[in-house]
């Protein structure tokens, strides 16, 4: 009786350890800004061979484990629903590739050489219909920017109080560091600016969805961005309610982005 008992508790521990989300932090290599970039990867735990993959971009200020920091349930959620997520350090690039500053090119980075890094070394969905990728404040910026450039890499985009129009905010968030100043540098910041790159899109090119709260001071040009993306005809949701720019906010939006996302993979698979 003893033994059975034991087997039975080595079992159920077994399936608890199978059923562990794995946490990495890695270094990935760039070779565009020649330089490892620090990486945090969330696996699920779930026995699927393979898995779609969420891209979590942090917003100015932060670093590669600001989303584990702000929804520390993330392998919880990456168990329950056999999601892998990942967070690159992308310093305050906006996601960009710098046309002053050679060292920042975020966007090669993250487009390419993060993604080929990871399905070459973890068993995830090797196609745009299995990723998608959403950020916070410039994060948010980061996933419109990425997303509506490089539709062949990413079916779905998410955005959560992000600053998706930069034009009105010229000083601010080491922008001019990236891009030059605005007023000397207008059809720069023109051309790199998440609103100007909608025209590239096709009413189904992408799963969208954005959402910003009625206090946060990035509201008019979320509202902004919704009312392009109205009159091009491109479906997405738009959430709006109450809340303000911080964690609280961000905690409680990405449940309905992850969500979103997880019905855009399911989709995928009955295709």
């Amino acid at each position: 009786m003893k033994a059975k008992i034991f087997f039975l508790s080595l079992v159920a521990f077994c399936t608890l350890t199978v059923r562990a989300a794995v946490v990495d932090t890695i270094n990935v290599r760039s070779e565009a800004m020649n330089k490892n970039v620090q990486t945090v990867i969330i696996l699920p735990g779930n026995g699927k061979t393979t898995s779609p993959v969420i891209y979590l971009l942090h917003g100015h200020g932060g670093n590669a484990k600001t989303w584990i920091g702000i929804k520390p349930n993330l392998p919880e959620i990456a168990d329950r629903y056999g999601i892998a997520f990942v967070c690159p350090d992308g310093k305050n690039s906006w996601y960009w590739d710098s046309p002053v500053d050679p060292s920042y090119r975020y966007e090669t980075f993250v487009s390419k050489e993060l993604i080929d890094y990871i399905d070459a070394n973890y068993p995830t969905v090797k196609d745009r219909k299995g990723r998608a990728i959403t950020g916070l404040s410039m994060g948010g910026h980061g996933a419109m920017w990425l997303s509506l450039r490089h539709k062949d890499i990413f079916g779905a985009a998410g955005s959560t109080s992000g600053g998706v129009d930069i034009r009105p905010f010229p000083n601010n968030w080491n922008m001019s560091e990236r891009l030059g100043k605005e007023s000397e540098n207008q059809k720069v910041w023109d051309s790199h600016t998440a609103i100007n790159q909608i025209d590239r899109l096709k009413n189904g090119d992408l799963a969208l969805i954005i959402d910003c709260g009625y206090s946060d001071f990035f509201f008019e040009v979320n509202n902004d961005f919704h009312k392009k993306l109205l009159k091009y005809n491109i479906d997405h949701d738009f959430i709006v309610r109450p809340g303000t720019h911080n964690g609280e906010y961000w905690r409680n939006s990405i449940d309905y982005q992850i969500l979103f996302f997880k019905n855009f993979f399911e989709r995928g698979n009955r295709h």
